[in-house]
């Protein structure tokens, strides 16, 4: 399988070029266009995800993330983007629709690796049933809004890079 092709972009989104996966997560990386999902389901809950993840490994993060991907001739759209990282990792295959509820750019290190990104802060509602890939992640919960909140504002190591910044989207928009 050939490595998965992402795009560059600078601080405000505008794009670059197209680049392997691994250029833009290895050392300073370069800044390229990423997506984290929240999905809440009609009770108040937010679906969280403990992930398996090459750089940010079993810390708690949202519902799912990705990046847009090059594919062959044409780029994913955001929704396409969200739909295959759902359906990759919960085995959600109904269409759900999504907010985007703005963006933001991180930057987290750990050893030789990095995450650079700008960030879509993509939220959408779903209560129906799902199945975690182990692969994707080591586990999942529901936690209502305002525990999710709490637990965050009292424990963000807990809590991957790219959170913090979507957590503030998140209050701006009288989510919790």
């Amino acid at each position: 399988m050939s490595e998965q092709i992402i795009l560059a972009c600078d601080d405000q989104g505008n794009f670059q070029e197209y680049i392997p996966k691994s250029v833009g997560h290895t050392g300073l990386g370069r800044r390229h266009l990423a997506i984290t999902v929240l999905i809440h389901n009609s009770r108040g809950e937010v679906l969280l995800q403990k992930r398996k993840h090459q750089v940010f490994d079993n810390i708690w993060c949202f519902t799912a993330d990705t990046h847009p991907l090059h594919l062959d001739d044409k780029d994913e759209t955001i929704d396409e983007a969200c739909a295959r990282c759902l359906e990759r990792e919960y085995n959600i295959q109904q269409k759900i629709e999504f907010k985007d509820y703005g963006t933001f750019n991180y930057f987290g290190k750990y050893n030789q690796y990095c995450e650079n990104e700008y960030c879509h802060l993509i939220v959408g509602e779903y209560s129906g049933q799902f199945n975690l890939n182990p692969e994707a992640g080591y586990e999942c919960k529901w936690l209502f809004k305002h525990d999710f909140l709490t637990d965050f504002t009292e424990n963000p190591q807990k809590y991957a890079p790219w959170v913090p910044g979507a957590v503030e989207i998140l209050k701006k928009e009288n989510f919790f």
